[in-house]
């Protein structure tokens, strides 16, 4: 399936700050913040999804 710059541009904006989030999370494994950066990522990633599953429905280039 082909799909728009758009697309691309959420999608890689998503993934740098849910990688950027998980790296924290590995570096201080066991503290507060870790687990909170781990809570977030996963939080990213559904809303992700979310942004991601609404561009397909409303964009004509990507339908």
């Amino acid at each position: 399936m082909k799909n728009c710059q758009r697309f691309a541009h959420i999608k890689s904006g998503f993934e740098q700050d849910i990688r950027i989030l998980r790296g924290h999370a590995e570096r201080y494994q066991g503290s507060a913040s870790a687990k909170t950066s781990a809570r977030n990522a996963a939080s990213l990633t559904r809303n992700m999804a979310r942004a991601l599953n609404r561009h397909l429905d409303r964009c004509p280039e990507c339908g």
